[in-house]
């Protein structure tokens, strides 16, 4: 259950973003300098734990020839130190979510906060048409099904139906969807970069990258003209704490046991929570038919993992009845 909790708590501090970002703008703040404040404080946290886990390790080492008598138990334990190649690799998985970041953070420039977080949430079918199109594999009746609900839940929770595609901002919907372009190709390739390397180091690599991006995209002007002594630092260390340290740290711990079908499931819970604080503190609409979209959207996330599940289920459900 800790491990449950864990994911979905990272999944919800996902959900917060958004609505810090929107107050960021309407104090003037500006694209590079919301984003830039961000990674810089999620990369200090992320080195910090880093270093703290170095120490950790070097502990445990140094306490293990007294307890057991000798090394090789240590030396068993050690993870070898990453090549600069490996840190490089590191550091371009990075930087999609970077340009994540960037893109999601422009369109609520253009559209509510609650339809960008839906329009993100669209990298669910584009990781599997991704996915397909890699393996050149047709994906499943399962997941097609999956994918219509998903998408009907999106026309209902975006608000088309009801508004019509006139009340958006093409710009911003064209934004919302290379958001999740991007981190579909983040969570694509990130999984395959140095998996056996230690979880701090990956994340603090892979941070660096995007924080380096970005700062070649948008120099870090506020660094140097007192800007960011002002607002900009609560923002920084509200959106790098919620968004760049926090949910890595709480996935990390937490996916290896509850698998990341059911990660997959609690991580859908950033969905309503955008979308809740959408409407409670920027007080945007949020109709009876968005709110019936959004649940067809956890759904249409949860359904093949709910479906896996069930045969599992059944046949317990026998041998239990058969040792009766």
């Amino acid at each position: 259950m800790k491990y449950a909790i864990a994911v979905f708590l990272g999944a919800v501090s996902y959900g917060i973003l958004s609505t810090i970002v929107v107050k960021a703008y309407g104090q003037g703040y500006q694209l590079g300098e919301v984003v830039g404040s961000q990674l810089l404080v999620g990369f200090a946290l992320s080195w910090l734990l880093a270093l703290f886990t170095k120490m950790h390790s070097a502990r445990k080492r140094n306490a293990v020839p007294h307890s057991a008598g000798g090394n090789s138990a240590a030396g068993a334990t050690m993870r070898p130190g990453l090549t600069w190649k490996q840190r490089l690799l590191l550091m371009s998985a990075g930087m999609p979510t970077a340009l994540t970041g960037l893109l999601y953070y422009q369109s609520l420039r253009y559209i509510p906060n609650s339809l960008a977080i839906i329009l993100l949430f669209q990298f669910t079918w584009m990781g599997v048409l991704m996915h397909a199109l890699r393996n050149r594999k047709r994906p499943s009746n399962l997941m097609l099904v999956t994918l219509a609900v998903l998408f009907g839940g999106t026309l209902l929770a975006a608000g088309i139906l009801d508004q019509g595609l006139s009340h958006f901002d093409a710009l911003g919907v064209v934004l919302g969807l290379l958001a999740a372009v991007s981190y579909s190709l983040f969570v694509l390739f990130s999984g395959k970069a140095v998996p056996a390397a230690e979880p701090a180091y990956r994340s603090a690599w892979m941070i660096t990258g995007g924080l380096i991006l970005v700062f070649i995209l948008f120099p870090p002007v506020f660094l140097f003209n007192g800007l960011i002594w002002g607002h900009l630092l609560l923002f920084g260390l509200l959106l790098g704490l919620f968004g760049a340290f926090i949910p890595p740290v709480l996935f990390a711990a937490g996916v290896p046991h509850i698998g990341e079908g059911m990660a997959a499931i609690l991580g859908a819970s950033e969905l309503p929570v955008a979308v809740m604080l959408s409407a409670i503190v920027l007080h945007e609409r949020v109709s009876t038919l968005q709110w019936v979209g959004v649940v067809l959207v956890l759904l249409g996330v949860a359904l093949p993992e709910l479906v896996k599940r069930r045969p599992r289920t059944r046949a317990k459900g026998y041998v239990h009845s058969r040792r009766a």
